[in-house]
């Protein structure tokens, strides 16, 4: 089988006009133009002894272990990074880099993400509450929120880095002149902030990102949910599912007694592989190691294989289980090393 690799600018003007119906045809032309491309995802697709002409469907494209965005700065093409985002790692960890051709690419693309679920940020009064990615750079958490920010009409939209009584003050102001509110917040900050200042927030959309960062003991998101639920006098809290390897996220919004579900943005789609066999996928529904295919990383690697474990159902919306510990680790990445 032939085929002609696409250029950049073709792929481009069909990634803004995504479609459910154009997706499949899409992700196999940006996979074709990363296999040309990219030559840390060339070799290892060379190593896999994947021959990419006969790769037909996108159940087909082998997932790059996401370890190689704390060993490579991957590119696709030669350019120069406008910007670089970096993940906040673990101790003794080296972080992630994901190189940035266009920042407003990125922003835009949050954007309508964002928007297919809780429609424009321009009509939402943003309060930030990111404390351990605001105190150090390149987070792309925290360039979305400042775009959602800038985007909003709201004055009071804004960071609150270490003023909890701040805060707790604008809350109960925007609650009063009944302005949409969405506050988002690392896990640790909304824990410690429930537990300063516990109120009633009804109408308030609540949203966690995740991630104790060390600050706190680790909990599930269920828990997690629980006590900021019962801080608030809340049915249900939010969370957002996001990673500096992505540049697309997914949103969970509250399902009354059953668990929450993340729900992907047009250019992002999750799959499982089995743990011990990164190279079969895992059933609908099946525990597994969650992966993605981000469109929107057209210029770096739009194939990720993540450490999060979970599943993923038939109707593209995915659960996050935990983590992979090491053993699981290395047998994923024997074929890397």
């Amino acid at each position: 089988m032939s085929f002609r690799t696409p250029r950049r600018a073709e792929l481009l003007l069909r990634l803004a006009r995504l479609s459910i119906e154009s997706w499949e045809a899409l992700a196999l032309d940006i996979f074709r133009y990363q296999a040309a491309h990219n030559t840390v995802y060339a070799r290892f697709l060379q190593l896999l002894g994947c021959q990419v002409a006969r790769v037909s469907a996108p159940e087909d494209i082998p997932f790059l272990p996401i370890g190689l965005f704390r060993r490579y700065l991957l590119k696709s093409g030669h350019w120069r990074p406008q910007d670089v985002f970096i993940s906040s790692g673990t101790t003794g960890q080296q972080p992630s880099r994901h190189a940035v051709r266009d920042r407003s690419f990125y922003l835009e693309n949050a954007r309508r993400g964002f928007a297919q679920h809780y429609g424009d940020p321009s009509q939402w009064c943003l309060l930030a509450l990111l404390p351990s990615y605001l105190e150090r750079k390149g987070s792309s958490l925290v360039a979305m929120a400042e775009y959602f920010s800038r985007l909003s009409p709201y004055s009071e939209s804004g960071f609150f880095l270490r003023n909890d009584e701040a805060l707790a003050h604008t809350l109960q102001r925007c609650q009063q002149q009944q302005i949409p509110v969405l506050l988002l917040g690392v896990s640790f900050a909304l824990l410690d902030f429930a537990e300063r200042h516990p109120m009633p927030l009804s109408g308030v959309v609540v949203m966690e990102t995740g991630g104790m960062k060390g600050r706190r003991e680790e909990m599930t998101r269920e828990a997690l949910h629980e006590v900021l639920c019962r801080a608030f006098q809340l049915s249900g809290v939010h969370s957002e599912y996001g990673m500096t390897e992505l540049f697309s996220q997914a949103y969970s919004q509250p399902r009354p007694g059953r668990t929450a579900r993340f729900s992907p943005a047009i250019t992002l789609r999750a799959a499982a592989t089995e743990v011990y066999d990164p190279l079969s996928r895992a059933e609908p529904g099946r525990v597994g190691v969650l992966c993605f295919m981000d469109l929107a990383n057209i210029d770096t690697c739009s194939f990720i294989a993540t450490e999060d474990v979970g599943r993923v159902y038939a109707d593209g919306t995915f659960e996050v289980l935990g983590r992979l510990d090491a053993a699981e680790w290395r047998g994923c990445n024997l074929l890397v090393e």
